[in-house]
């Protein structure tokens, strides 16, 4: 009992007091790559992350080497390490975060598997419009956090010095990737409950390029803002589909709009209704 309530009181000082970690690279192995090697951030708030097989294979059943992916709020590269490896050094993946700390990670993460993946780390939230945004957490080591353009807002007390910079994904990709727009298959959000705010800014590359979406319901959203996001998705000719982990073992199921109100946060996979065959 006395060490469980240290180990709260350690967290608690963690939460309050800000601290810069660094990293450690560790190596995975996995039967179609070999070595693969990840940087995990030392970040005490920060959980084990991993690389498996399985991951890979999940994003493999609707992937292919040469494809474009984008991954935005990326975090260390956790979830982008696997897409990266799916679509492999031929394809390209796009890795969105504009919290600092976790990006100087996610740099490290693009750079260590160079004959496996090509990954293109950016600095950035992903908005409705370009501009300057605050960026606040809930901790002052700033595991977590999301954008606002207000510096009081719901993401927490700890904010950065500075601002960080938005840009509107439909204007970034058609200026500065117009030629791998045709190989655009997914997109991953993951906005801390920004997530419709960012799918409805990037109508446009939806409508015109059908590729695979995730993001997450919020644990924070109401009832009609989880429909609104249901509507908005299914709207563009998608089938969304609950899952419960993104490996090819985990448990996926067809998602109803009433069903958007059944668990309190969890991931969803979305699927249009006539994608490319693979």
């Amino acid at each position: 009992m006395i060490n469980c309530i240290r180990r709260k009181l350690a967290k608690r000082r963690i939460k309050r007091t800000f601290s810069e970690y660094g990293s450690q690279v560790t190596e995975f192995e996995l039967p179609e790559f070999g070595k693969v090697r990840f940087s995990r951030w030392l970040n005490p708030l920060e959980g084990e992350k991993v690389i498996t097989q399985g991951q890979v294979d999940f994003y493999q059943k609707f992937l292919r080497k040469g494809d474009f992916i984008i991954d935005i709020g990326a975090h260390i590269g956790d979830s982008t390490m696997p897409m990266a490896l799916a679509v492999g050094k031929e394809g390209l993946s796009l890795a969105f975060d504009p919290n600092p700390y976790v990006y100087s990670i996610l740099v490290e993460n693009a750079a260590l598997n160079p004959s496996l993946t090509h990954i293109v780390p950016l600095n950035m939230a992903i908005t409705s419009h370009d501009g300057d945004f605050y960026y606040n957490s809930s901790e002052a080591t700033f595991n977590n956090g999301g954008i606002a353009e207000t510096k009081e807002n719901y993401h927490g007390k700890y904010g950065l010095s500075h601002k960080v910079r938005g840009v509107n994904l439909f204007t970034f990709l058609t200026t500065t990737y117009p030629e791998e727009l045709q190989r655009l298959k997914l997109i991953k959000v993951d906005a801390e409950g920004y997530d419709i705010e960012i799918l409805k800014s990037i109508l446009p590359v939806i409508q015109k390029y059908k590729p695979h979406l995730i993001f997450e319901c919020f644990k924070q959203l109401k009832k009609q803002g989880r429909y609104d996001l249901f509507d908005l998705i299914a709207a563009q000719g998608y089938n969304l589909h609950y899952v419960e982990d993104f490996d090819v073992s985990a448990k996926m199921e067809l998602l109803h709009r009433e069903g958007m109100t059944h668990r309190k946060h969890f991931d969803i996979i979305a699927i249009p209704n006539n994608p490319e065959p693979k």
